[in-house]
């Protein structure tokens, strides 16, 4: 198996690696049969951007996410070997805007441009105005995957089928909604400038006054291998306990 790294601090990580007899290809080398996505959420999705289609595994970094009993260096890497790990295929959006179409595994996001101005927009939804005008920061649409990001910040929920909509600091009560997966939505902007981001990339788009945008569930899937691991709740625990360690009797 051929194996490439992906991640800041994967020195420690890869003599594990070739010791159990991995061999490590560099990462733009053909061939490969999985990348290693070493790091956090943002390690994953940088892996998926600029090598979609390959497929991943995730594994936290051991320095900065502790791991539970279970779920050690070793103890990864030999489930990985084994062939003992699940593979998940997380569905990817399609985001289109100004002769631009880009794919994210977590989540599209049109927010105000100006921090000090709000973004007023409309929605529609297969084709139905769901929304003549939303004033506020933006608009989230997350996959099932992002659903437990920026999605759940907003909404203080997540999901497990579909397409997920949420309003950030809207004037007006708008319920986020849960659409289905064949879902179409599109986003005018009537007072802007807004921008499209998606997922952790640096490159975006600007939208102007009219301008529209169009996301929907793309054909495209990201192979990831024991996300279960990653998603671990133990871990979680363990690494929120690490965060406050040492904090506990300094004034606040």
């Amino acid at each position: 198996m051929k194996i490439a790294l992906y991640g800041k601090n994967t020195y420690f990580f890869e003599k594990i690696l070739r010791k159990k007899g991995v061999e490590i290809v560099d990462r733009d080398s053909p061939g490969k049969d999985l990348m290693i996505c070493y790091g956090g959420d943002g390690a994953l999705l940088g892996a998926e951007l600029f090598y979609p289609g390959l497929p991943k595994m995730p594994i936290r970094d051991v320095e900065t996410a502790p791991h539970c009993p279970k779920h050690s260096l070793e103890r990864q890497i030999d489930l990985l070997l084994s062939g003992s790990l699940t593979t998940t295929l997380l569905p990817k959006l399609s985001g289109k805007a100004c002769g631009q179409e880009f794919f994210a595994l977590n989540d599209i996001f049109i927010h105000n441009k100006n921090s000090f101005c709000a973004l007023r927009y409309q929605v529609k939804i297969d084709e139905e105005l769901y929304a003549d005008e939303i004033v506020g920061d933006g608009v989230s649409i997350a996959t099932v995957h992002g659903s437990t990001g920026y999605y759940k910040s907003i909404t203080h929920g997540s999901f497990r089928t579909g397409i997920g909509l949420a309003f950030s600091n809207s004037t007006d009560m708008t319920n986020h909604l849960v659409l289905s997966e064949r879902s179409v939505i599109k986003v005018r902007i009537l007072r802007g400038p807004a921008e499209m981001a998606f997922d952790n990339s640096e490159e975006t788009v600007i939208l102007q006054d009219g301008e529209v945008a169009v996301v929907r569930q793309s054909d495209k899937v990201s192979m990831v291998l024991g996300l279960e691991l990653f998603m671990c709740p133990e871990c979680r625990r363990i690494r929120r306990e690490q965060r406050k360690s040492g904090f506990e009797n300094s004034p606040f």
